[in-house]
């Protein structure tokens, strides 16, 4: 297993125990964050379990996936290796930038508000299934099936003129891209206000 970069610029650790109020340093500290592979991979579990965890499973789920193999299957010294880290160095980091909830003695892993702020960097599930492309992607086969039917004559559709609805299927183009234009710009207002709370 090749090694993992644990380490954190000095910049990190002054603007979580300093509270720096430079904006463009919260923005560094977040892909500092998700610069580490170990880091993200907890980000990533976390999401998908949406509840707490023990640091046990965390470490062994973690451990599978570096060593492309199963829980099970895994040595003990492949469970401990990313176990220590975790202990020592990712979760406390990543606590005291309020990514995660970390209960160091009881062993405990949740996500905090502020982890939404990294969220969007993500490749997950949980992510993609907030992908837009599905709806574009829906709407086109949809609306392609109802003008082909009408083309072809299908009962229930000859009543409707081609054009009305190619203008029905535009018009319903241009409400899905106004929806999101709008979600992606909420989205951005609450990125902004959770970044300025952090500073």
């Amino acid at each position: 297993m090749s090694s993992v970069d644990t380490s954190l610029p000095d910049e990190l650790s002054s603007s979580v125990s300093d509270a720096e109020t430079d904006d463009q340093l919260s923005k560094d500290v977040i892909f500092e964050l998700l610069k580490n592979r170990r880091r993200r991979e907890v980000l990533t579990y976390l999401l998908e379990a949406d509840e707490t965890v023990t640091l046990g499973e965390l470490a062994e789920q973690i451990a599978a996936w570096e060593n492309d193999t199963s829980v099970n299957a895994l040595s003990s010294d492949q469970r401990k290796r990313v176990y220590v880290a975790l202990y020592q160095t990712h979760l406390p980091k990543m606590d005291d930038a309020g990514i995660v909830e970390y209960d160091q003695d009881r062993g405990l892993i949740s996500l905090s508000d502020n982890a939404d702020l990294l969220m969007m960097y993500l490749d997950t599930d949980a992510h993609r299934q907030d992908r837009w492309d599905r709806w574009y992607a829906g709407l086109s086969i949809a609306g392609g099936v109802l003008i082909a039917a009408a083309l072809l004559g299908v009962p229930g559709l000859t009543a409707l003129p081609t054009l009305a609805l190619a203008g029905g299927v535009v018009l319903a183009f241009f409400a899905l891209s106004l929806a999101h234009a709008v979600t992606n710009r909420e989205h951005e207002r609450t990125v902004d206000g959770k970044l300025s709370r952090i500073d």
